[in-house]
């Protein structure tokens, strides 16, 4: 409450006067404080934190992947593999990692068959999970692939009405020529989340109003 009503410095005080100093407790904390300025885009302030918390938990699979996350924001991209790649060794199962390394690399349209490959096997941890869905659609268009893309961002799209995901599944639409449908999709999509960057940014690039 006080970050959002702009008074993020005392916010982040009360949060680290919070007494206890077990792991549980400290993990905690850090946790809550990073999540405090992520939620208000402090994306370098954050990802500090978060160090902080992987310094005192390096074996932290979650610790670690969060750190990822706010390295790609800073747009530290090397850094966000490395930092997958570490979560995919310490906790083989974490899919969101494979997913997240995936879609980045699918989204950069780079090393498109090892992003398919990485997305894949995050499917095998999460079945029909719809974001990892939408990421191997994502991927499939990069590829050219796009009646197949068409079929899994429909999965996607259908399993969560998700704006990201309109997005994509908008722009496939738009690229075969079904120009009507591809604006309700985005519509739907702005209506759940009218601030959404990805839609915004499609939107934008490809000129549709």
């Amino acid at each position: 409450l006080m970050a959002r009503q702009g008074q993020l410095a005392k916010g982040r005080a009360l949060l680290q006067a919070l007494p206890g100093e077990s792991d549980d407790e400290v993990r905690a904390r850090l946790l809550a404080e990073a999540q405090l300025l992520r939620e208000v885009r402090q994306w370098e302030p954050a990802l500090t934190v978060l160090e902080q918390a992987g310094q005192r938990f390096p074996e932290d699979a979650n610790i670690v992947y969060e750190q990822a996350m706010m390295a790609e924001k800073l747009g530290r991209l090397e850094q966000m593999e490395t930092l997958l790649r570490k979560v995919m060794v310490l906790k083989p199962e974490h899919y969101h990692a494979y997913n997240a390394l995936g879609y980045s690399l699918a989204e950069r349209n780079l090393r498109l068959e090892e992003a398919k490959s990485l997305i894949a096997k995050a499917l095998q941890y999460a079945p029909s999970e719809p974001f990892i869905v939408d990421s191997l659609g994502w991927v499939e268009f990069r590829l050219g692939n796009h009646q197949e893309a068409l079929r899994l961002l429909r999965q996607a799209y259908a399993s969560r009405p998700d704006a990201e995901i309109a997005a994509h599944l908008g722009e496939v639409l738009w690229t075969l020529g079904e120009r009507e449908e591809a604006l309700r999709i985005w519509n739907e999509g702005a209506r759940r989340d009218p601030k959404n960057e990805a839609l915004r940014e499609t939107r934008q690039r490809l000129k549709a109003r």
